[in-house]
């Protein structure tokens, strides 16, 4: 390469002089201007100067030449000694040796690596490829076998004279090869000495293994000898000596462990019973060479527990199949152990098929959806109760309170979930409910309140011309305020001082009740409660009407099914009908409308009972029809009919038909009532009649939507059947005098010992308030002198170690004081109060709490 450049530059030296000869040749032959041959001479100057320039750089570059090929073969000479070097190192490598380039041919190898060769008769020389010596070992038979190892740059070959050897490859930097064969001969026989010692090793400690074994092992051959047993297979089946083994021994020298077994065809788990009375699982397990072994169990003890479990388990089941809630139990990997009736019930699951079954199987992705991070807290040991609306096997939707409760082991740790469920709907209704109707009072107060504002100002701007109309606007203010008032008394004097003398006599019929024992006495009994009864609905009428007048009921108006109410309807007024003598026919709807549905019911308990009221014979009809404008729900009657000239009567206050009815205690408000709810919904009333052929009385909805499930609520049903409460001690607070004589002779004749007095004074007089030992404690909440009873309550248990179970009663439907009583965790009734519900009320107060979650009633 530097002897080309040095050619180069002479040629270009060369090549500039004659240049520089032809421009002087030329300036001196030519005819030029006298100031031309002096450009010319500075010309060809300069032309001078700049071959100087040249000729000094293409020295410079000569010398650097000479430099580099001195370098250059002081390289060389380095290169050839490590050439040499790498060939000496080559060779004393003790392993075979060979180095393929970027081709896959042979550029060197050492001795070893020929030698290696040559018992096969082949000759290795340089460029020979690896392709073509892979070909003379197969061919040549010099390897026998070969094998990958971990990694595909080793694999070990095994040669036709014994010898072992291990091949590993690894790319040079150019993209050749280097591989290396390495002798392990030695190696694989040290190998195969120790698996053949670790072999025989391992067979002695296997029969140490099987002797220690707590459970009996025998092998059996193909052919049904006896192979080998351990200690214990003996000592189950009697045998004090070790039989001979080797496949001589026939198996039935062990007895009654095997006898009537088909050995051959073992595989499910037999049980053997031996004649000492112990019981022996036996199972077979097949051997790849033929024959089983047979494995021999003792389950004597097991079996025992077993049954012992299983006892126990159902007496578990039967006393959680009749609580009314829903229990079950998950374990860690969140499957079902354990589940009452009332949760495969919810369900619809067979009875036990879904026990061992995991959540995500039997409950849609949904619904494990909203559980899961519920669950997952729990496991991590902490305890919740959430509520969540979910639809059970029947298709109606529930609000149910879920909760959860950890169990734990000795370590501290989860190992399962108890899970108790409890239908809230019935609660959470009434708590919308009441919730619905504040915010609607609110709103129309704001309503009101807006428009007045609007009128006094119309009326400032116009005062100086219609001050005579501003007064009687005035004294109409007046008159509708004292007619306000005037109904606000008369609701609290019904809610209150009428229910007093009401909740009384309920109570004293109610322990006439449990004193008759004749029949007439029973029905006349009957009669007093069905008269009070009917007392207390016209009380209701009269309340509810007040109340329509005064404005006061705001509705709640929402979207549901219309198969909530009238499913209902139908169940409560068919068993009425029945009771008449008449049939009750409902078709049903799965409409969606938008209505109040207490207020929507109220209506169509006055339709159906005037349809009963006025039906002698025949049936009634429940049902609904669909309009373009709205769900028209009708209920129609077989009975007397209405004449045309009536039909816009019926709807007046205290108007009533005449004509046979099977009942005349009412006031003759239903129909008004109704007719003033219906405008409250801005629901339209229809009738249809005619006399002697029937009515049909029908209310039109709005359709609506339901956009998300709502949760609903229901207060657990009280346990069924009689509660006892003999000896249960009861402490009563009220002011009426003949309200503490009534319940004290309800309470004794439920054989309970009752202390009752008219203040907290009076009963602290009778007894030790602090330390005597008392059960409940029954408080009226109006008492004299603006006292309370929760206040009562509230003294009497700070003064006691433990405090009293309180129940209040009260005719005060008001949601705060509601909520009140809910948190401080008493019991609530409200006026007038049923013997049956009271006596259900008793026995929640005083039944201890159930482990597991159950909490106090109340």
């Amino acid at each position: 390469m530097t002897t080309a450049r040095e050619e180069a530059l002479t040629r270009e030296v060369e090549r500039l002089r004659r240049i520089n000869a032809a421009l002087i040749e030329r300036v001196e032959a030519g005819h030029l201007p006298r100031s031309a041959p002096y450009a010319a001479f500075e010309h060809t100057a300069l032309l001078a100067e700049q071959v100087r320039e040249r000729t000094r750089a293409l020295n410079q570059t000569l010398h650097e030449l000479r430099s580099s090929n001195r370098l250059l073969a002081e390289a060389r000479e380095r290169a050839e000694r490590a050439t040499q070097t790498l060939v000496d190192a080559i060779e004393s490598i003790t392993d075979a040796f060979v180095l393929f380039d970027a081709d896959l041919r042979i550029e060197r190898f050492n001795r070893r690596f020929a030698e290696l060769w040559l018992p096969a008769g082949i000759r290795v020389r340089r460029g020979m490829t690896l392709d073509t010596l892979r070909h003379l070992a197969r061919s040549s038979g010099l390897v026998i076998r070969e094998w990958l190892g971990k990694e595909d740059r080793s694999i070990v070959y095994q040669l036709h004279d014994g010898r072992w050897l291990q091949v590993h490859q690894r790319p040079t930097r150019g993209g050749g090869r280097v591989v290396l064969h390495v002798d392990i001969t030695e190696l694989k026989r040290q190998e195969s000495a120790q698996r053949e010692h670790a072999l025989a090793e391992k067979s002695r400690l296997l029969q140490a293994t099987l002797d220690s074994l707590s459970q009996g092992v025998a092998v059996v051959a193909a052919d049904g000898c006896l192979e080998m047993c351990n200690r214990r297979c003996l000592a189950l089946a009697g045998l004090t000596a070790p039989l001979a083994t080797g496949g001589t021994v026939p198996l039935e020298r062990l007895g009654p462990l095997v006898a009537g077994l088909e050995v051959r065809s073992l595989a499910a788990a037999r049980e053997q019973h031996l004649p000492d009375g112990r019981i022996v699982e036996v199972r077979g397990h097949p051997m790849p060479g033929g024959g089983r072994v047979l494995t021999f169990t003792d389950i004597t003890e097991r079996t025992h527990y077993a049954q012992t479990l299983l006892e126990r388990e159902r007496w578990i089941r039967t006393i959680t199949d009749e609580l009314p809630v829903m229990i079950a139990y998950l374990n860690r990997d969140l499957r079902y152990a354990f589940v009452n009736r009332g949760y495969e019930h919810w369900y619809g699951w067979p009875r036990g098929m879904r026990l061992g079954g995991e959540l995500h199987e039997l409950h849609s992705e949904a619904h494990c959806r909203r559980l899961i991070p519920y669950l997952e807290r729990v496991l991590q040991g902490e305890s919740l109760s959430f509520e969540l609306a979910e639809t059970g096997a029947s298709g109606e939707e529930r609000v149910l309170l879920r909760s959860y409760v950890p169990h734990r082991n000795g370590d501290d740790g989860v190992i399962g979930v108890f899970v108790l469920v409890r239908d809230i709907t019935e609660r959470r209704r009434a708590t919308e409910a009441l919730r619905h109707a504040y915010q609607n009072l609110e709103r129309r107060v704001r309503e009101r309140t807006a428009e007045l504002t609007r009128v006094n100002r119309q009326l400032r701007a116009e005062i100086h011309e219609r001050t005579q109309a501003e007064q009687r606007l005035r004294e109409a203010k007046t008159e509708a305020e004292a007619a306000n008032l005037s109904k606000t008394k008369f609701l609290a004097a019904v809610s209150h001082d009428l229910l007093q003398p009401l909740n009384a006599a309920r109570l004293f019929v109610g322990a006439l009740e449990e004193q008759v024992t004749t029949s007439q006495g029973g029905e006349l009994v009957g009669l007093i409660g069905r008269s009070l009864k009917d007392v207390e609905s016209l009380l209701a009428t009269l309340v509810d009407s007040s109340r329509l007048d005064a404005g006061v009921i705001t509705p709640d108006i929402g979207a549901f099914p219309v198969a909530e109410l009238l499913d209902g309807l139908a169940r409560e007024y068919r068993q009425v009908a029945a009771s008449e003598g008449l049939e009750l026919r409902h078709v049903p709807c799965r409409a969606v409308v938008v209505s109040d549905i207490s207020l929507l019911g109220r209506v169509l308990r006055n339709f159906l009972s005037n349809a009963v009221r006025y039906t002698v014979k025949g049936r009634l009809l429940l049902g609904c029809r669909r309009r373009p404008h709205g769900l028209e729900i009708q209920v129609g009657d077989s009975g007397i009919g209405i004449e045309e000239a009536e039909q816009a009567a019926i709807f007046q206050e205290f108007r009533r038909l005449d004509g046979p009815v099977r009942s005349d205690r009412g006031l003759g408000l239903g129909l008004s009532i109704a007719d003033k709810i219906s405008r409250i919904l801005d629901h339209p009333l229809r009738v249809r009649s005619r006399v002697g052929a029937g009515s049909l009385f029908s209310i039109t909805l709005p359709y609506g939507e339901i956009a998300a499930a709502p949760g609903a609520a229901a207060v657990p049903a009280p346990p069924a059947g009689r509660v006892d409460l003999a000896g249960c001690r009861v402490w009563v607070v009220d002011n009426d005098s003949d309200i503490c004589h009534a319940m004290k002779t309800l309470l004794e004749r439920w054989e309970c010992r009752v202390w009752v007095a008219e203040s907290e004074a009076a009963l602290s007089a009778q007894l030790d308030l602090a330390e005597a030992a008392a059960d409940v404690l029954i408080v009226d909440y109006h008492l004299d002198q603006g006292e309370t009873g929760l206040a009562v309550a509230e003294r009497i248990n700070a003064r006691r170690r433990d405090p009293l179970a309180v129940m209040a009663i009260t005719a005060n439907h008001s949601n705060a004081l509601r909520q009140q009583v809910r948190a401080l965790g008493y019991q609530l009734l409200h006026k007038p109060v049923k013997p049956l519900r009271l006596r259900l009320a008793l026995a929640q107060l005083v039944t201890p709490p159930v482990r597991g979650g159950f909490t106090r009633a109340g």
